[in-house]
């Protein structure tokens, strides 16, 4: 499902466009353009967030194309980019295989440490971070970043485990906005309005959550506070057309023409910019 588009990007990893154009040139990740936008998977997302870590640690574009290249040939057929691990030594880069790591450049191999598990996804991880636990010693805590892409994986199959999840995603890192939206979407779609209503409204303000937010108060019957929330939704991204088309249904439900044909005139206006 590619549910993030190039201002998600921006706003979550602050990549460059030219890195994030140079890793699909590579076939690193592969967006779509839908309704004239270019649109990226969660797996692109963890593919660009590792470039991000990357880029922090600073290695080259170059470098960092050419190593999820050999990621690709490593991978056995059919198996996922997101099944190996990354790790930044000093300027360079190695790859999890096991236990040990290998330097892709010279198909050396660098000194083994015990990594992290990382729920089959790719991930940077801290050097210091990597050594083994004492014999005995507890597993390590997962990571924000490691609940929220077990919960992405949990959603089809078992909802109510990725509904907890993104809990523990969220008492890891409250401010985690994804797990938010995801999460409250998930308690909508359960029937479990009141809540989802409470995850919506413990987050900072942003476009996508407070459209979902107006939707479920539409089915709460609140359709003034769904107005409200669609307006907010609105200030925050102009370019929001959904937003402005149900408010055109609304704004006609509570017989005021005026208004709903000013929002669906923005709406008509949006949908036919993002066509050409």
């Amino acid at each position: 499902m590619h549910v993030y588009d190039a201002k998600d990007i921006r706003r979550l990893l602050g990549l460059p466009a030219s890195t994030v154009r140079a890793l699909a040139r590579a076939g690193n990740i592969h967006p779509v353009r839908r309704d004239g936008r270019l649109h990226y998977s969660f797996h692109d997302l963890v593919i660009l967030r590792t470039a991000s870590a990357l880029r922090a640690a600073r290695i080259s574009s170059q470098r960092i194309n050419r190593t999820l290249k050999e990621l690709r040939r490593a991978l056995p057929g059919g198996a996922a980019l997101g099944s190996l691990s990354l790790t930044a030594l000093g300027n360079r880069i190695a790859i999890r295989e096991g236990q040990t790591l290998r330097e892709p450049d010279s198909g050396q191999y660098a000194l083994a440490l015990e990594i992290i598990e990382r729920q089959g996804q790719l991930h940077v991880i801290a050097r210091d971070a990597a050594a083994a636990p004492e014999a005995g010693a507890a597993a390590p805590a997962l990571s924000a970043d490691e609940h929220y892409a077990r919960a992405y994986a949990l959603e089809d199959g078992d909802p109510a485990a990725a509904q907890a999840a993104y809990q523990a995603c969220l008492e890891a890192e409250p401010d985690h906005l994804e797990a938010r939206i995801n999460l409250g979407r998930l308690l909508h779609m359960a029937g479990r309005l009141g809540e989802a209503e409470q995850v919506y409204r413990a987050a900072a303000p942003d476009p996508l959550l407070l459209f979902n937010l107006a939707i479920l108060l539409e089915d709460r019957d609140r359709e003034a506070d769904a107005i409200e929330s669609y307006r907010a939704a609105l200030a925050l991204d102009p370019q929001l057309a959904d937003a402005h088309f149900n408010l055109a249904r609304l704004h006609e439900r509570a017989r005021d023409p005026k208004a709903s044909l000013r929002h669906l005139l923005a709406y008509r206006r949006l949908i036919g910019r993002q066509g050409t």
